[in-house]
């Protein structure tokens, strides 16, 4: 589900006013071009996510990453569950349901949980280490739980919202395809199976 299936199925308001003081409602043009400028606030613009697109890592700091960023993998079919369990409207809910089994993975499609665990084995972390998650920091565990309670309460639209990483990823992870294997040729190049399957 990308932002234009969203700005399809969202309460259209009336075409005059938004309701905030008489100012004219966006289109959906509008709206969306709105969404995509908030893109130079995404964590890829982070110093640490430079440094790391630029080949400045070290190994450690490279498996830290992974596994910090694996608690929040693992957490997506969660914060997605809470999004459906507020959401009344059986259209979204038909659409949304189907992020869950993307991570999750169903029949004979792994998910990708799975691929980042990958990922996790081609950086030379363990299964048990990954899994047991004790290298997880405390303030990515805060974040992460704070945004899996945060879409349990909102609204559905709001936790939606806040759930459109799609618009800005697929550039992300073409650029770690190609910049990867020449920074971190450590990396089983099977690894990169995550970033890969995102596009």
């Amino acid at each position: 589900m990308n932002a234009k299936d969203i700005l399809g199925t969202a309460p259209r308001q009336d075409a005059e006013t938004s309701g905030d003081g008489g100012q004219p409602a966006w289109t959906r043009e509008e709206f969306e071009a709105q969404l995509r400028a908030k893109g130079t606030a995404y964590h890829i613009h982070h110093p640490f996510n430079v440094k790391m697109n630029s080949g400045g890592c070290s190994r450690e700091q490279i498996r830290g990453w992974v596994a910090n960023r694996f608690y929040y993998q693992i957490n997506i079919p969660l914060k997605d569950a809470a999004v459906l369990s507020n959401c009344p409207d059986r259209e979204t809910r038909r659409r949304w349901v189907l992020r869950i089994l993307d991570h999750d993975g169903y029949g004979d499609e792994e998910g990708g949980i799975e691929t980042w665990a990958r990922l996790g084995d081609a950086v030379g972390l363990s299964r048990d280490d990954l899994w047991s998650l004790k290298q997880v920091t405390p303030g990515v565990r805060f974040a992460v739980d704070a945004y899996v309670n945060f879409a349990r309460r909102a609204p559905w639209q709001e936790s939606v919202c806040s759930s459109l990483t799609e618009m800005f990823a697929p550039q992300v992870h073409r650029d770690r395809l190609a910049s990867w294997p020449e920074h971190y040729p450590w990396i089983e190049p099977s690894g990169l199976a995550y970033f890969r399957s995102r596009i």
